[in-house]
């Protein structure tokens, strides 16, 4: 893979922007809180921003290793403290800013941060992002919660407890251990079963059928999440079709 993302552009096999052997942090333009990004860059280094997140990198005194979205946010006062060269635009309008940066980068891990907590409609189509682009892994950082969408298994060592929430985008059944109500022999669909305030009563074993499941657990664990998805032992989705 690419690593000097001043020189990454259509660089990979994939075509894609970006490309880190590493997690990377992508940070959006929605709301932040005061010690997210500390929180954030404690555990990832590498920062990349959709189109108006370049702004909140730049306020906290650094400068974005690359922006990529259709820059109809990013003001030019922010444009012009970003070297040209870490500036990606892409003017289709079919897609949010989300969408075009998470399909736009090759890592191990994407921790997202600025994309929760602002408006409805933005937090739904970051989440079917999510979905439609199952095999690229991506944890988004909420006030109160980790959201990401379900791998095929994950292990998590939960403190008892601990609020667990299963939202299903697409018709989804699978397997549970230490979960309070146990998961097998459910369907989840959108408009049917879902599973929200479930609770952990320790370490929490999840395997999914198909991709779909959005999972939501206490912010307090992300790092467990983080190493659960850097494990190499939760499994992969396919690229989906079309």
């Amino acid at each position: 893979m690419c690593r000097n993302l001043e020189k990454v552009a259509n660089t990979s096999k994939s075509g894609a922007i970006v490309c880190s052997e590493t997690p990377i942090l992508l940070v959006g333009g929605g709301q932040i809180g005061p010690d997210d990004m500390n929180l954030a860059l404690n555990r990832v280094k590498t920062l990349v921003a959709a189109d108006s997140g370049g702004a909140a990198i730049l306020a906290e005194g650094r400068v974005p290793d690359a922006v990529i979205g259709d820059f109809d946010s990013l003001e030019r006062v922010s444009r012009e403290l970003i070297p040209p060269e870490r500036l990606f635009p892409i003017r289709e309008q079919d897609s949010t800013d989300f969408d075009k940066a998470l399909r736009n980068i090759e890592a191990p891990l994407v921790l997202g941060l600025g994309f929760l907590g602002a408006r409805v409609d933005h937090q739904l189509a970051v989440f079917n992002a999510l979905v439609r682009h199952a095999d690229r892994p991506c944890l988004l950082l909420g006030e109160r919660e980790v959201i990401f969408h379900a791998p095929p298994r994950i292990r998590l060592e939960l403190e008892p407890g601990s609020v667990v929430s299963l939202f299903p985008l697409a018709r989804v059944t699978g397997r549970s251990e230490g979960l309070e109500w146990p998961i097998e022999g459910l369907v989840f669909e959108p408009d049917g079963q879902v599973g929200t305030s479930n609770r952990a009563t320790g370490a929490v074993r999840l395997e999914v059928d198909a991709p779909g499941l959005l999972v939501m657990v206490p912010r307090g664990a992300l790092d467990q999440v983080m190493r659960a998805f850097l494990s190499g032992r939760i499994g992969r989705w396919p690229v989906r079709a079309g």
